[in-house]
């Protein structure tokens, strides 16, 4: 029996080695809407594809480049084939960040991003902490960091219907790319 995820525009993804023929942006965009964050714990549903809108705007409000907006985009695509597991968990299962990193490699050189830098990442993991921080006090009742947030723009929470963030999330995916070439 081959090992495979079937996806909603019907292809067959093995999600240990995936090939690029196989990843779609609206399989992605599809997936990360329906995928709420903080494993559905926060206040209201809130989905990863907002998330990482929210991420590629923050980007561009920083000033980052097309490349960092998109990167930010995509950051969190290999979840739309693996699922998401939360931080807690997550830092005890080494081999699945072998597997989540070996995927996003993939879906980055897909979209125009095979040679992100380590500073380039760095800079996409820093956007994704500074929303973690604005989401755990937002959805989950946290605490406000002492230091304040580190964001230039107040990331949008409210709730969204799949198919309007699956829209935007390929809309500014389409975008940057053409902007990237």
């Amino acid at each position: 029996m081959d090992v495979y995820l079937k996806t909603f525009m019907g292809y067959k993804v093995d999600p240990i080695n995936p090939q690029p023929e196989t990843i779609t942006l609206t399989d992605i965009a599809h997936a990360l809407s329906l995928i709420c964050r903080a494993n559905g714990q926060g206040t209201h549903f809130y989905s990863v594809a907002q998330h990482c809108i929210n991420a590629a705007k923050e980007a561009g409000a920083r000033g980052d480049s097309v490349r960092i907006q998109l990167g930010c985009l995509l950051h969190d695509g290999a979840e739309a084939y693996l699922a998401d597991l939360i931080r807690p968990v997550k830092q005890f299962m080494p081999k699945y960040y072998e597997i989540e990193d070996r995927f996003l490699d993939v879906i980055y050189t897909k979209f125009g991003l095979p040679d992100l830098t380590e500073e380039e990442l760095a800079q996409i993991k820093d956007i994704d902490d500074a929303l973690l921080d604005y989401d755990l006090v937002e959805l989950l009742k946290e605490p406000e960091p002492k230091d304040g947030y580190r964001l230039k723009r107040v990331p949008d929470l409210a709730f969204v219907p799949f198919e309007e963030a699956q829209k935007e999330y390929e809309e500014i995916a389409k975008r940057l790319m053409d902007e990237l070439q």
